[in-house]
This record gives structure tokens, sequence and C-alpha cells, in this order.
């Protein structure tokens, strides 16, 4: 499968956010790929339901993508839910019960545990939703302006 925007082709990771972000709008939520919540920290998909819910969702393509992210624990404090996304022949074990799980592919996907709601602070909560806010206005303008260079593009 390829981006349709750029013709290069879809990393295993990608596929899966692409699918989870195509059933994610199935329950009326909206996302963005690759937003930085604080520095240091990069989310695979973050998502923006009806009613300002916060979820992040990590896309894992292997056990060993999975073994090497120590990172996964920091996003909890800037979501509501946070979920694991996989395909269907990820060792689902690995993953900590306490969480989301979401099964996926480049088309779809399906949520097969509802992770816990832990609410976030209605101060994070605002600073979550005006980051989301601008990097989906910068990708959105970076797609209909290739050319045009924007400082701090992508800090948002």
């Amino acid at each position: 499968m390829y981006d349709e925007a750029s013709q290069t082709p879809l990393m295993p990771g990608q596929l899966l956010a692409r699918g989870v972000s195509r059933h994610l709008r199935s329950h009326d939520f909206v996302s963005v790929e690759e937003l930085v919540p604080t520095s240091g920290l990069r989310v695979d998909v973050m998502a923006l339901g009806p009613k300002g819910e916060i979820w992040i969702i990590e896309c894992k393509s292997s056990r060993a993508d999975f073994q090497s992210d120590h990172k996964w624990d920091g996003y909890l404090p800037w979501c509501d839910r946070f979920f694991w996304a996989v395909d269907t022949d990820f060792p689902t074990e690995l993953l900590p019960d306490d969480t989301g799980l979401i099964i996926a592919d480049g088309y779809d996907a399906e949520i097969i545990r509802m992770s816990p709601e832990t609410k976030l602070a209605p101060a994070r909560r605002k600073v979550m939703i005006q980051k989301f806010a601008r990097h989906a206005a910068v990708r959105a303008q970076a797609a209909r302006d290739p050319g045009l260079a924007l400082p701090g593009a992508m800090r948002g």
C-alpha cells in the first residue's frame, strides 16, 4: 500500500494507524498521527472524541517493536484512554491487561478491549486540544501547499 500524497510505500505501523483512524471515525472520533504531547514523546495516533475525549493509540507491528518501546507509559498522563493497535499475528499476551487493545490492518480495525478511563485535568485537556488543533491545521496546510515552509511547523 502507498501513501496517496507522496506515492511512497506505507510502513507496517503506518498501515495500522490508517486502519485505526478509519475505524475511529465510525465512533465519531477524529485523529492525527505523530503528535508530540511533550518533549521526548511522539504518539502514533491521537484521537479526539465528540465530547473532547482524548485517546492515544500506539501502533506496534511486531514483538521487537513492542519490546523496544520503553516510553509508552509516559503517554498515559496525556490522554483519557490508552490503546495498543496491533495486527492479527501480534502476540497480544505481551500487552498489559490494564490497557486498551485494537486489532487493525490498513483498512479498518476493531476495539477488542476498552481501555480504562483516567480523565485528564481540565487544564491539560485544554492544552492537548490546542496541540491537536494546531497539529491538524499544520498538516492540512502542508497538504494544500506542500512547498510552503512553516516555522516550527510540527511543534504545534
